[in-house]
Order: C-alpha cells, then structure tokens, then sequence
C-alpha cells in the first residue's frame, strides 16, 4: 500500500463505523542532531519513524487512534478504534461540532532547500562545532557548548472531503555558547540565539551563521560578563534585541492568540488567555507600530509550511494591525465555535499525536528606524539581547524575563556593558509603550514550544527586529 491509500482506507474505516467526518496523516520524519562540549563531540542522535494518525469527528467529539503499521487492515483498524472513541466520549451531551469549509484539493508542496542537511557528512559537521567549542574553550570559556538539529519530514494527508496533500518539510539550524564561572557568578554568551536558530531550509542556513567566526568574541564577552557592573533597577527606556523581542512576541502574544486558550480548551496544562473575544476588532494590543501577522507563507522561516495537518492552505493574516488586536490562531473546529471564517493553524509533531492550534510564523512587520538610529534618540536606556530567562502566567499578561547581556544608553550612545540584565512588565501596557521599531527584520525560529497532553513540541518562527519601549521596570530591586 502507498502512504495515500494507508491514510484513505483509515478515513474510509472510520465513516463505515458512523464518523460524520474524518481525516488521516501518514508521517515519516527523520532527525539527527549533534553536540560538542569544549573541543569535543559529544553525543551523536539519529532517528526515524514512521506512522498513521487518524482523526474521527462524532457529535461533538473526537476520537484519534495512531499505530506505526501502514497495513491495509492496520489502518483500518486504527480508523475503527478512532470512531469508537469518539462514539464514547459524545455520549456527553453537546452542541454539535461544526467545521469551517475549505476546499478539498490535491496537492504537493515542500520547502525550500539547497543543500539536503542530512547528506552533509557527519564529520564535515563534527569538524564544524568541534572547531568552534574549541575555539571559545581558547579564548576563555570554562563551557563551550554547540549544537544542530535536522528534521525531515514528509507528510501524506486524506480527508473525508476529499483532500489528498503531499507534503516535504526540511528543517535544520543550530548555534554555540560560551559560559564563563567567576566568584559567585556565571555568565553566558550564545550566537546566534540562546538556542540557535533554525529555518525551513537547507544547510545553507547553519553555514550562513558562521559560527566559527562568532566563537572568540562571545567567548570573551561571557568572561567579561563576570565583572560587568549589574543592570541598575528602576523605570528607563528600554532597548530590545530582535532576538529578545522574538521570544517576547511568542510568549506575550503567539501563544496569548491560540484561540484553543482563549476558549478554555487548553486551560489544564498550558494556561487561558487574558484576551476575550468580545474585544476581537476593537481591542487596543499595542502601540499603532505593533503590526504583528500570522504568516506560514514565509520562505524558509521555521512556522512555514504550504497546508496544515487539516487541510487549510497556508495564507498571511492579520493578528494585530495599527496596535488593534484583529485575528487568533485556529482551527476548523474552534473557529466555526468562535463565529470565525478561517482555520489554518493546527498542527501535530508526529504521527502518534492529535493536532493543534500551533503557532505559525507569528511575527512584527518592519518598522521604519534602524537600531542605530534608536540608539542614538535615546537619552537614557538599557540595550538588552538574547533571552536568558523567561516567566509568564497562565494568562500570559504578567511577564519577566532575564537576558544575557545589556549594554547602557546613554546621550545616545551605546556604553558599558550589563550583567544579569532583567525586565517585567503586563503585555498590553508594554506593546502600547513601543515608540520605535526597527526595519532590520530576522524570522527566528523556535523548535521548542511546547503544548498539549500528552505534550507536543512545536516549531515555531516569530519575524522581529529590534524595538524601544518607554518607561519600562528593568534590574532587580534589593
């Protein structure tokens, strides 16, 4: 059997059992990953799986069931058991699911790739971070990390509507770090990102980050780090890194978004939101420079991909446009449950679980200064960069977060550099402070947002450049 007629067959199976509606996914991704310690490879993973999940739509439920056989009577089975499921949990009295329409078609998609990552040899690779940790393990480093990972991800998706989707997703990226130990104190450098960056793309993206060539200086600047004066505490205006800001969107507005929170269906393990969709088209996010789009359409961005585990065809939308909140994140079930015209956002992370409102590529549209530019009209600030910690309620509104390094700002100017710099604030009242935003846009990629029960891990991207706030609490106060 083919992967198309695995996944047409459990569809097939779960409508002879009494589903209304049904889909199934066939998924075969491969992984590996690599990491070096001070000059040295470390661990070596390589994996590959493959497997069915089938959805089944009953009343107002639904039942999944997933095994890793692409028999014929496998699939059938699984389909089966899919409806049961889902017959036993609509014996709870309820509303009838509706689903958005999309139109069933047949199609092929993949990302963009110019050089296959997993047909890089693996000591071309090694050579590459044992290279670099070595370097930031000369230059004073007392722990130099460093890492890539690879996915490859091929899909095949039927529906009971008629879909019939192929679909290749090649994923890859990767990053160092430096950590320097002093008395009492331990600093941490890292390039690009505290945890890489990563991309739907080849392994153009990891040579694109020249991390050899970054290893000596964030080498020396986590050792600097250990005498820098402390990040002073009190209200300043604050300066964010692009990829600062990156993690700031997704935690204070990507994942505020999902429409699964702001209905209360993920309320047990990842929290609600502090949105109300009462307020969706009038409600004031941010400042008229917060322009923020949920954008699978991207090239190479790490949320992108040409049609979600339901069919829907990826298409940019507004989230926020002018600081006004004006979309979510959804699915065909949740949207036609919120009185909304689109899905386009769930996703699973493998063939053994149920997908979900994900995000995409959630991200700021460029603004019209430089950071230069930035810098040089603030009187009196904190320059922050790469994220360090992170801490956000359930609602994400209250928020704090640690980064690695801050620089201060004076007279418009950039001047000594920071240790343990920290920021807080409440998401609306922070977004309506930004003031200047900067055009030198970067799509960072997340590959660990996590999510759900059994819990998935999501590959997200979040375009941003850097931005200032005003009158921002920064430092700790003794």
């Amino acid at each position: 059997m083919t992967e198309f007629d695995a996944a047409a067959a459990a569809v097939q199976a779960a409508l002879d059992a009494g589903a209304r509606y049904a889909d199934a996914r066939v998924m075969h991704r491969r992984y590996e990953s690599m990491t070096a310690r001070n000059g040295d490879v470390e661990e070596l993973t390589q994996d590959e799986s493959i497997g069915l999940g089938v959805r089944a739509l009953v009343g107002a439920s639904w039942g999944f069931h997933a095994v890793p056989d692409l028999s014929d009577a496998a699939a059938r089975d699984a389909g089966r058991r899919a409806t049961r499921t889902a017959m036993a949990s609509a014996r709870v009295p309820g509303p009838p699911v509706d689903l958005v329409a999309v139109e069933a078609v047949a199609a092929s998609w993949a990302s963009g790739c110019q050089i296959d990552p997993l047909g890089v040899p693996l000591s071309d690779k090694g050579d590459l971070l044992v290279g670099a940790t070595r370097t930031m393990a000369e230059h004073g480093a007392d722990l130099a990390e460093g890492l890539y990972q690879i996915w490859d991800t091929a899909k095949w998706f039927v529906s009971s509507e008629g879909h019939r989707i192929d679909q290749r997703i090649r994923e890859c990226g990767g990053g160092i770090s430096a950590t320097s130990i002093g008395d009492g104190e331990t600093q941490r450098r890292s390039w690009p990102s505290y945890r890489g960056q990563y991309g739907t793309t080849g392994w153009e993206l990891v040579e694109s980050l020249d991390l050899a060539a970054h290893a000596a200086q964030i080498a020396e600047e986590s050792r600097a780090l250990l005498t820098a004066p402390p990040c002073p505490a009190g209200e300043t205006d604050l300066i964010l890194g692009g990829e600062q800001l990156a993690l700031q969107i997704h935690e204070s507005v990507g994942h505020a978004i999902e429409l699964d929170r702001i209905l209360g269906w993920e309320a047990a393990f990842a929290g609600t939101s502090w949105l109300d969709l009462a307020q969706l088209g009038s409600l004031r996010y941010g400042s008229e420079l917060m322009n923020i789009t949920i954008d699978p359409t991207i090239p190479g961005a790490l949320g992108s991909f040409g049609f979600d585990d339901e069919g829907s065809p990826a298409v940019k939308r507004d989230a926020v446009r002018d600081g006004r909140w004006v979309g979510v994140l959804a699915g065909r079930d949740s949207a036609a449950m919120a009185g909304l015209d689109y899905g386009g956002s769930v996703r699973a992370d493998g063939w053994a679980r149920l997908p979900m409102v994900r995000m995409t590529n959630v991200g700021l549209e460029p603004g019209p200064h430089t950071l230069e530019e930035i810098i040089a009209a603030t009187d009196d600030g904190v320059l922050m960069d790469l994220n360090r910690s992170w801490s956000i309620d359930d609602k994400r509104l209250n928020f704090q977060f640690g980064c690695e390094v801050g620089w201060e700002i004076k007279k418009g100017r950039r001047g000594r550099m920071l240790r343990n710099p920290t920021y807080t604030g409440i998401g609306p009242l922070f977004w309506r402070s930004m003031d200047m935003l900067s055009g030198e846009t970067v799509p960072w990629g997340t590959p660990n947002c996590g999510k759900g029960q059994p819990g998935q891990i999501g590959h997200t991207g979040h375009p941003a450049a850097p931005a200032r706030f005003r009158n921002v609490r920064v430092g700790v106060s003794a």
